[in-house]
C-alpha cells in the first residue's frame, strides 16, 4: 500500500486521486452513454456485457462487517478474502467467506456500527445447489450451510486458503486471521472439525493469505502462511491526512511480521520448517503469494508479494530448502529500484511460451506490474510495454488473476480495487469509508500488449466499492471463468461470465492415481488443431487472500476438433492423452493413460 516515504506519497497520491478522479469522471459518462446506445446483445449475438452481477438473486447473501468505529485501526483496511472450492464433491463450486468483527472496545465517542446481515458474524458458507436443465439451462442457488457444517470462525477474519491437507479426497479450510489462524479438516459428511491446534497449525499474529503446496513432492501439502505486520489494536498508531484528519497510516510505521513454512507429517500435523528451509533470514509483510515452477527444473516455488518491501522469490533447491533469488531476477523492485507496494499476484503463461509469468496488483499511482519469464526465473518488467502501467495508475488493486475470459486461449486480467488514501472528492462526499474505486478487466491482445477492455466487463464494472479478494472459477460450470469479489464493509459480489462459453473449451480435473486428491501444481499442455500449445496450471493459490478453482480451464476459440493433452504432474512423471472431449469437464488421473514418461 503506501510506501515508508510516508507525507510525500500521501500528498503525490491525493493530488493524483483529484486529477484522475475528475478525468474517470468523464470517461465514465462516455461509457454510461455507450451502454445507454447499445442492446443487451450485439449484432454477432454476443453479449453487450461480459459479466452480470447475480449475487443477491442467486442466494450468496452476505455484508462484510470491518468494525469500523472511527478509530482507523488498521486491520478494518484490510479484509475479506473468499474462497470456491467443492468441499461436498458434487461437482460444482461452493463458496467461503470470512467475515470480521468489533476490534477491541470503544468508547461512547465513537461511531456505534451496526453489524449488517446474519448474526453472529463469523465466517459462512454457501452450498452450490446448480440445477443444470434438459436445455442446457442452468439456475444458480447458493445455501448458507455454515451451522450445519459446524465452522465456527469468529475471529476477525483475513483470509482463506484450501487444499486436501490428509489426502482423504475432500478439500479442507485453512483461515487466517488478526489472531489465530483455524484449520478445518473437511469430514466428507458435509460436516469440518476444527483440528487447529492438534495439527499445529494455530498461527498467531497477522497472517493474511496462505497457500498448500507440496514443496518436497512427497505427495503431501504443505503449508505456507503469509504474515503480514506486528499489530495490536491496543498498540494502534494514530495517523493524518494530508487535510488534517485522522486516517489509516502506512505499512512503515509497524514492523513486519515473519511468515511461516510449515511441513505436512502426514499423520494430521504439521511442523514449523521456516529456520530449517532458508526462510527465516528474511521477511517482509506479506499480502499476496503465488506458488509456480518458475525455472523449470519441475520443482515448485514461491513468489511472496511484499507491502512496501522487497519482495521475494523462493526457488527451490530441491532438499526441503529454498533460495531467495527475487533482487537477481528481477522482481524484487521496480524497474527504478524502488519499493512497491505490492498487494495481489497471480503466476500463469500469458504470451504462450511455456513459462509462468507474473501479475502484481499496486497502490494507485505506482501502476501495476507484469513480469515476463524468460523460461530460465529470470524476469523483464513490461509493465509500461503492454498498456497496464499507465491505464492502471489511478487504481489501487488487491484481488488480480488471469483468466481466459472469451476463452480465445490467451489470458486475461481481472483486478478488483479499493483505495486505502481517501479521496478528495470522497472527503467532500462525507462517505463513511472513502476508498471505493472501480474494477478492471485488461483483454488480450496477443501480441505482448492488453487494452483495457473494462467498458465491455458490464455495468457492474462502473460501480465503486471497496474490493479486496477476488476467487476465479467456473461457477455454473459452462464453460467459463466467473469471480467472486469480497468487499471490505459491503456486499460479496457474484460476477458471471456471459461470453466465455461461446467459443469452445476443454475443462480438466486432474486427480492422483487414487482419485482423491486434486493435483495442484501440475501443469497442462493443450495441443490445438491450429498448432498452438497452450500451457495451464492447476492451483488454488493466486489473487488475494482467497482460494480459486484447482480445475484446469483452457480455451480453444473456434475448433471443435478435440485437442491433445500433456499434464506433468507434481513429481515430474508426464502422461499424455489424445482426443480429449470438448465443451465439457474430463477428470484425469495419474497413472490412467497408456501413454506416460519417467521423471
Amino acid at each position: 500500500m503506501r510506501n515508508r516515504y510516508g507525507a510525500r506519497l500521501r500528498l503525490a497520491t491525493a493530488r493524483l486521486a483529484l486529477v484522475f478522479g475528475l478525468s474517470l469522471s468523464v470517461l465514465s459518462i462516455g461509457c454510461r452513454a455507450e451502454r445507454a446506445d447499445s442492446s443487451s446483445k450485439r449484432s454477432d449475438g454476443a453479449p453487450s456485457e461480459w459479466f452480470t452481477e447475480r449475487a443477491q438473486e442467486s442466494g450468496l447473501d452476505f455484508v462484510h462487517f470491518n468494525g469500523m468505529s472511527g478509530r482507523f485501526l488498521y486491520p478494518e483496511l484490510m479484509a475479506p478474502g473468499v474462497a470456491l472450492f467443492d468441499y461436498d464433491n458434487d461437482g460444482d463450486l461452493d463458496v467461503f467467506i470470512v467475515q470480521g468483527r468489533m476490534l477491541g472496545k470503544t468508547s461512547l465517542a465513537d461511531a456505534r456500527p451496526r453489524p449488517p446481515g446474519v448474526l453472529p458474524l463469523k465466517g459462512r458458507l454457501f452450498r452450490n445447489d446448480l440445477e443444470i436443465h434438459a436445455d442446457g439451462s442452468r439456475t444458480l442457488r447458493f445455501t448458507d450451510v455454515t451451522e450445519a457444517s459446524g465452522i465456527v470462525a469468529q475471529g476477525y477474519g483475513m483470509g482463506v486458503a484450501t487444499g486436501d491437507y490428509n489426502n482423504d479426497g475432500c478439500i479442507d479450510l485453512y483461515v487466517t486471521n488478526l489472531g489465530r489462524n483455524q484449520l478445518f479438516r473437511n469430514n466428507c459428511d458435509g460436516t469440518f472439525t476444527d483440528v487447529s491446534r492438534e495439527s499445529h497449525t494455530d498461527d498467531s499474529g497477522w497472517s493474511v493469505s496462505a497457500v498448500f503446496f507440496d514443496f518436497d513432492r512427497d505427495g503431501w501439502p504443505d503449508l505456507f502462511v503469509g504474515h503480514y505486520l506486528k499489530y495490536s489494536v491496543e498498540a494502534n498508531l494514530r495517523c493524518f491526512s494530508v487535510s488534517g484528519s485522522m486516517d489509516y497510516c502506512p505499512p512503515h510505521v509497524y514492523d513486519s511480521e515473519p511468515s511461516h513454512l510449515f511441513h505436512n507429517n502426514r499423520d494430521g500435523t504439521f511442523t514449523d520448517v521456516t529456520i530449517a528451509a532458508g526462510m527465516a533470514r528474511e521477511s517482509g509483510p506479506t499480502l499476496g503469494v503465488s506458488t509456480a515452477d518458475f525455472n523449470g527444473d519441475g520443482w515448485i516455488d514461491l513468489f511472496v508479494a511484499n507491502d512496501s518491501q522487497q519482495n521475494q522469490l523462493w526457488i527451490n533447491q530441491r532438499d526441503g530448502t529454498f533460495k531467495n533469488t527475487a533482487l537477481l531476477s528481477g522482481v524484487a523492485l521496480s524497474p527504478e529500484g524502488a519499493v512497491k507496494a505490492n498487494m495481489g499476484v497471480d503466476a500463469g503463461d500469458f504470451d504462450n511460451d511455456g513459462d509462468e509469468d507474473l501479475f502484481i496488483a499496486e497502490l494507485a499511482g505506482q501502476g501495476h506490474d507484469l513480469y515476463v519469464n524468460d523460461g530460465s526465473g529470470i524476469f523483464e518488467d513490461r509493465s509500461a510495454h503492454a498498456g497496464i502501467r499507465l491505464a492502471s495508475l489511478p487504481f489501487t488493486g488487491f484481488g488480480a488473476g488471469w483468466l481466459d475470459v472469451d476463452n480465445d486461449g490467451w489470458l486475461d486480467i481481472l483486478t478488483v480495487n479499493g483505495a486505502v488514501v481517501s479521496s478528495v472528492e470522497a472527503l467532500a462526499r462525507s462517505e463513511p469509508f472513502p476508498l471505493k474505486q472501480r474494477k478492471q478487466l485488461f483483454r488480450n491482445l496477443r501480441d505482448g500488449r492488453f487494452e483495457d477492455a473494462s467498458k465491455h466487463a458490464g455495468a457492474f464494472f462502473d460501480v465503486t466499492e471497496v474490493s479486496r479478494g477476488a476467487a476465479f472459477g467456473d461457477i455454473d460450470n459452462d464453460g467459463d471463468t466467473d469471480v467472486v469479489v469480497g468487499t471490505d464493509a459491503g456486499p460479496v459480489r457474484l460476477l458471471i461470465n456471459e461470453v466465455g462459453n461461446r467459443k469452445h473449451w476443454v475443462g480438466l480435473k486432474l486427480l492422483d492415481g487414487g482419485m482423491k486428491r486434486d493435483m495442484v501444481g501440475a501443469r497442462v499442455a493443450l495441443t490445438r488443431a491450429d498448432g498452438l500449445v497452450i500451457w495451464r496450471r492447476a492451483r488454488a493459490d493466486g489473487s488475494y487472500a482467497s482460494a480459486n478453482d484447482p480445475r484446469v480451464l483452457i480455451g480453444l476459440g473456434d475448433s471443435a476438433q478435440s485437442p491433445g493433452v500433456r499434464v506433468i504432474w507434481p513429481d515430474g512423471r508426464s502422461e499424455e492423452w489424445n482426443n480429449i472431449p470438448v465443451d465439457r469437464y474430463t477428470t484425469l488421473k495419474q497413472g490412467g493413460s497408456r501413454r506416460q514418461k519417467p521423471d
